[in-house]
């Protein structure tokens, strides 16, 4: 039996065995969630699964903080290289989330 919970593919983390992001797993930790209700978010993983991610987070934290915040600066990266390659389109987009909040008169 293995005790690795966690891979590295690629460059990304992930729980082993499954298509499963560790920054999925994490965001959840750091936003209170109990490894139960983790769990239940990825049908696909286990409750051990979920603790040895947790586990290796906590054991790798300033790693795991330092991949996921450049993962964030990337990402935002793209968004704004989509949004001045398509102006038009994030307007619409944009208009129709304001409609979405207005209520009908």
């Amino acid at each position: 039996m293995s005790n690795q919970y966690v891979e590295q593919i690629n460059g990304a983390y992930r729980v082993a065995g499954s298509r499963v992001s560790l920054d999925s797993i994490v965001y959840g930790f750091w936003n209170g969630e109990s490894p139960e209700t983790i769990a239940q978010s990825f049908p696909t993983l286990t409750l051990k699964q979920v603790y040895g991610a947790i586990t290796f987070y906590l054991e790798h934290e300033a790693e795991i903080d330092e991949y996921i915040s450049q993962g964030e600066i990337e990402f935002e990266k793209l968004r704004d290289k989509a949004r001045q390659s398509d102006p038009m389109f994030y307007q619409k987009l944009a208009n129709a989330r304001k409609n979405m909040k207005t209520p009908a008169l």
